[in-house]
């Protein structure tokens, strides 16, 4: 039976508490005082999502030398021309705005040289070192002084929270509001607001060896498709070259050891002690993320691999001290699962740790659904094939505070909320309470099917037999889930029940996924076909579009709109 629903208004409504949607808070807060602004998070505000998990840094041009037109072109060269070149330029130019709001008016401290001047480090893939940061801590900086912020507003908080549907208006004029479950007391909540922004944030989990903690599944995504927006570059699936190598059964596996590391001089060697990637690429060890992961996939698969079936990583070179000082977070990180960074070799593994494909969005955050904003890693179109490293949290906090000045200029103080689609809420009670006191499902074999599945055929090395595997599969799985029922017991942080939503949302978008990538029939960035290695001509590029199309998925192909250069050309041509 399902409990009486219970609703909430706002005028204002975030879902998600990274780095998007504290900045969104804030900005709509501070362009509207007026408005009630209210932030929902599947667990505590400023302690959970990926935002926090940001060791890296921060991409901005600031120094002399560097440019926003060089980071733009960084960008687009780094998304092999698939970006969508508005949304790229916003992010480049944002970001100096944006940077100077995190020191200046949040009070983020990060690193500087002696001469006072914010220190900036190397990151593959880009033409000059331009990642600010706080050591190997930038992320829980940036956390701790935004939640600090908004903790001292008026900001509304519905914690432990997560979203289950996103609801149209009954006169099918846009989004109406969200529903959602208090996973505290197992109680379904329909918020009613005026804006919503989906910012749950991506991660793919569905991977053997990720890099998002667990309560990332995609779940912003999976709405999302079942609204009937339109999800670009799924495909395009991010795997950062050094996960840690535990071993297996603990959840340390798949951790990220920073490209700061490689951007160092770190060296990347097989169980023969060789340094193997100038062999691969002139780069070496500061390629772009795709060209590692797939050249340390190859070294694996010749027979080079270590004992737990990665590569090593080495610091010791450069000086165990030095290696001590500057990436404090992962050398103790490491010592904490008996390893020694500084001064000995660890073990490593590509891992799954960004999606680049998400909610098609425009400039000003808004979708194809009036009403519905969009910041994050819930949106595709700002890094095309590959994301450079630091370009993430500059996008959530540029993005998220430009959604947050949108969602407050677009709500009229006073405005009317339509009334929502009864039957969408009743269709969305049934999806999520359905399986109640049925007969129950193995979940946790569901969950290692999809690992292995989505690793071995969906993963950085890819071709058609292994695609048209995994789809099979993956329909299997759908099945599997959609027959599973969980106890009807306490409905109380029932986290049985809470894997079960889990899974069918992994599940949906691994379906996107592998439907994405089976469309695309060249090599691009993070997507590489070794039935279709080479890459299609630049200059007519097409990206994946896929949305629900009855019980299934439709894919179509649309073309990139070189809105700023050309492939061959410069800024100045495309100006011109």
């Amino acid at each position: 039976m399902t409990p009486a629903l219970a609703t909430v208004e706002t005028d204002i409504l975030i879902l998600g508490s990274g780095g998007a949607g504290l900045f969104a808070a804030l900005h709509a807060r501070k362009a509207a005082p007026d408005l009630r602004v209210t932030v929902a998070v599947k667990g505590l505000l400023g302690k959970c999502g990926c935002t926090r998990m940001v060791q890296g840094g921060y991409n901005v041009a600031l120094a002399p030398g560097d440019s926003v037109e060089r980071h733009f072109m960084d960008t687009i060269e780094g998304g092999k021309w698939l970006n969508d070149q508005d949304l790229a330029w916003t992010l480049v130019t944002e970001a100096q705005v944006r940077i100077r709001e995190l020191e200046t008016d949040l009070g983020c401290f990060f690193d500087r040289n002696p001469d006072g001047s914010v220190h900036q480090k190397a990151f593959a893939g880009q033409t000059f070192d331009r990642t600010v940061h706080k050591g190997d801590l930038t992320g829980i900086e940036i956390i701790n002084r935004l939640s600090e912020q908004v903790w001292r507003r008026d900001v509304g908080r519905m914690e432990d929270h997560r979203a289950l549907e996103l609801i149209p208006a009954a006169d099918g004029s846009g989004l109406a509001g969200v529903l959602m479950l208090d996973m505290r007391t197992g109680a379904p909540v329909y918020v009613s607001a005026g804006a919503v922004l989906l910012a749950t944030g991506g991660g793919p989990t569905m991977y053997k060896f990720h890099t998002p903690s667990g309560d990332k599944t995609c779940d912003g995504l999976a709405m999302a498709l079942r609204a009937g927006l339109p999800l670009r570059d799924m495909e395009m699936v991010q795997f950062h070259p050094t996960g840690l190598l535990a071993g297996t059964g603990t959840r340390m596996t798949g951790t990220v050891l920073e490209e700061g590391l490689r951007g160092a001089g770190g060296w990347l060697l097989d169980s023969t002690g060789e340094r193997f990637m100038e062999a691969y690429d002139p780069r070496g060890e500061r390629a772009t993320r795709d060209v590692v992961s797939r050249s340390i996939m190859r070294r694996i698969r010749e027979g080079f691999s270590t004992p737990n079936g990665g590569i090593h990583i080495q610091m010791s070179h450069l000086g165990p001290a030095e290696v001590a000082k500057k990436f404090k977070g992962m050398v103790e990180r490491c010592a904490d699962c008996g390893f020694d960074l500084a001064g000995g070799c660890v073990e490593v593994i590509p891992t799954a740790h960004y999606m680049m494909g998400g909610v098609a969005f425009r400039p000003g955050c808004v979708t194809d659904l009036p009403r519905l904003y969009a910041a994050g890693e819930d949106t595709g179109g700002v890094h095309g094939a590959n994301r450079l490293g630091g370009n993430g949290v500059a996008n959530s906090t540029v993005f998220g505070g430009l959604a947050g000045d949108a969602m407050a200029r677009a709500f009229p103080r006073g405005g009317a909320r339509p009334e929502p689609d009864r039957s969408a809420i009743e269709a969305g009670l049934a999806r999520a309470y359905g399986p109640r006191g049925r007969p129950s499902g193995d979940l946790n074999a569901i969950r290692e099917a999809l690992y292995e599945t989505m690793w071995a055929d969906v993963g950085i090395l890819r071709d058609a037999a292994g695609l048209a595997r995994a789809a099979a599969a993956l329909d299997g799985l759908a099945e599997a889930v959609a027959g599973a029922g969980v106890p009807d017991g306490d409905r109380r942080y029932d986290l049985t029940w809470m894997d079960r939503l889990n899974l069918e949302n992994l599940v949906l978008v691994s379906q996107t996924i592998c439907a994405a990538a089976a469309a695309r029939t060249d090599s691009r960035g993070a997507h590489f076909r070794e039935d279709f290695p080479e890459t299609s001509d630049l200059a007519s590029s097409h990206y994946t579009v896929v949305r629900r199309a009855g019980d299934g998925l439709g894919i179509a192909m649309e073309p990139v709109a070189f809105t700023r250069v050309r492939p061959g050309g410069s800024l100045l041509d495309a100006a011109a």
